[in-house]
């Protein structure tokens, strides 16, 4: 059996952890951080106040659990509270779009408040039933060593039916006239970082699976997951050292074999990485990637200039947040978890903020509010709230002055909308920018990885298996299928599997 390092300790390293200690090999994981978790992770106050400080919206919860499972926790081991209603949206026309799970349900609310619309809604269903296990099979559960494996005619014809060549916000639009209806359904390419107007209409699959399979929390919080993993894995004997920065990695003759860790380095037979992907290049030999290229035959370019395609700042980060923590002193029963309150045209904000890198005069924003389903997330007659702002991913803003300014906007504006007595209510606030992010480790301040652009998906994003370099794997949210709990374990799963092939000699 090999043994292998995993540098990073997020839920891609902590997954792939657990699938290969199942299968009996020694793993030994670096983490730079003083938690494992990545991510996933609980902001927390002496008071008494924890809450979610990355994910809090679990989708695909059936990938999880089997994910989990195949790597030896069974899936009592996570008690997961089903949302429904799925959340709410403010318009500040007035209307609240309340979302559902069931179709018919959900088509009766879009037909009460965009009367003939929820025709519109129960096709979007009836077409996505059909192309879903398709695109899960194609796109989400397989990586891609070609773009002629990628671009085979199956999944070019999938691509097509998928309207991968339009955005998300496009494709939606093919459903919905009204535009609030094509701001609900097209909003989550938010959760992963990206515009609607600028992701491919392949992520119609996001839309359609809060539908077919439900959105959930965690009961205690997402940052338990983590918490659970290295639990396990420390049962099972595995050694994680935290606060402990992997240097570099030992690449000779082609093959990945080892660490370097404070000046000393570690002979193994693989290595996964699950940092922030872009940020790999910076522990490889120099050179190397010169040699990436001629091995995949990439020319230079013209004049003899070196191509860019490899190197770190060809990568476009996704977009950056402010996220607002905070302990108030009462409770809004008529609240859900999750509710969206979105400005004017979330079109015309999105465009300030991913255009031109700026935030928007109006920003949108994203409320959980964990006590409505998890009475235990609070003290009693109190609540812990989690504010999620899009801003640009520019981490050399002036974000201490911005960003204390811009959560008094945004408080003021959900008191009015959702909340009220709020902003006298709250007795502990923290603030989370994307200079924070960045000292962190995430990519360019952004806090979901890469973006989900067309030139960042697919075949186009990082592999499991990046480089022809033999014996070194990724993982992570800018690693294919992307990013979201589910989907990083699914790549986890994925860069396992080319590992334990590779190893073997099958490949």
């Amino acid at each position: 059996m090999s043994r292998v390092a995993i540098v990073g300790s997020g839920i891609g390293g902590l997954t792939a952890a657990l699938l290969l200690t199942r299968q009996g090999h020694e793993v030994v994981m670096y983490e730079r951080a003083a938690q494992v978790g990545g991510r996933v992770a609980f902001e927390e106050e002496a008071g008494g106040y924890r809450i979610d400080q990355g994910p809090t919206i679990v989708l695909l919860p059936e990938m999880l659990l089997d994910i989990l499972e195949e790597g030896g926790l069974p899936r009592s081991s996570l008690t997961l509270l089903r949302c429904d209603p799925l959340y709410r949206v403010h318009f500040r026309s007035g209307r609240t779009l309340t979302k559902y799970a069931g179709a018919a349900k959900q088509a009766e609310e879009i037909e009460r408040l965009y009367p003939g619309e929820g025709k519109g809604f129960l096709r979007f269903m009836n077409d996505m039933s059909l192309l879903y296990p398709k695109g899960r099979a194609s796109f989400l559960e397989r990586g891609y060593r070609s773009k002629r494996e990628f671009f085979s005619p199956g999944n070019l014809a999938l691509m097509i039916r998928l309207r991968a060549y339009r955005s998300l916000r496009s494709a939606i639009g093919q459903y919905f006239r009204h535009e609030e209806l094509r701001d609900a359904f097209s909003l989550q390419s938010l959760y992963i970082g990206g515009a609607p107007f600028r992701t491919p209409g392949i992520y119609t699959m996001l839309p359609y699976a809060e539908h077919a399979f439900g959105i959930w929390m965690v009961k205690g919080g997402y940052g338990r997951l983590p918490q659970i993993m290295a639990r396990e894995l420390e049962s099972r004997g595995v050694p994680i050292h935290t606060s402990t920065e992997v240097e570099s990695l030992i690449v000779e003759d082609g093959h990945c074999r080892g660490v370097a860790v404070q000046g000393r380095q570690i002979s193994y037979d693989a290595v996964l990485y699950n940092g922030d992907f872009p940020h790999v290049e910076a522990l490889l030999p120099a050179g190397l990637f010169q040699q990436e290229r001629s091995a995949a035959g990439i020319a230079a370019k013209p004049g003899g200039a070196p191509d860019k395609r490899l190197p770190r700042g060809s990568y476009k980060p996704s977009s950056g947040c402010l996220l607002i923590y905070a302990g108030a002193a009462k409770r809004w029963p008529q609240s859900q978890i999750h509710q969206f309150f979105l400005p004017d045209s979330l079109n015309q904000s999105l465009h300030e903020l991913f255009d031109r890198g700026q935030v928007p005069a109006d920003s949108s924003y994203y409320v959980f509010n964990p006590v409505v389903l998890d009475d235990s997330a609070a003290p009693p007659g109190e609540s812990v709230l989690y504010f999620l702002i899009p801003v640009p991913a520019v981490p050399d803003k002036d974000w201490e002055h911005i960003a204390e300014a811009l959560a008094d906007k945004v408080l003021r504006d959900a008191e009015s909308r959702g909340f009220p007595g709020l902003t006298a209510s709250i007795v502990w606030r923290r603030l989370r920018t994307p200079a924070d992010a960045r000292k962190e480790g995430l990519f360019g301040g952004g806090s979901f990885g890469i973006a989900p652009l067309l030139s960042q998906s697919g075949v186009f994003r990082p592999q499991p298996k990046p480089y022809s370099i033999k014996g070194l794997y990724a993982a992570g949210a800018s690693v294919h299928p992307g990013g979201g709990v589910p989907i990083v374990m699914q790549g986890a799963k994925l860069a396992v599997q080319e590992l334990i092939k590779e190893m073997s000699g099958h490949e």
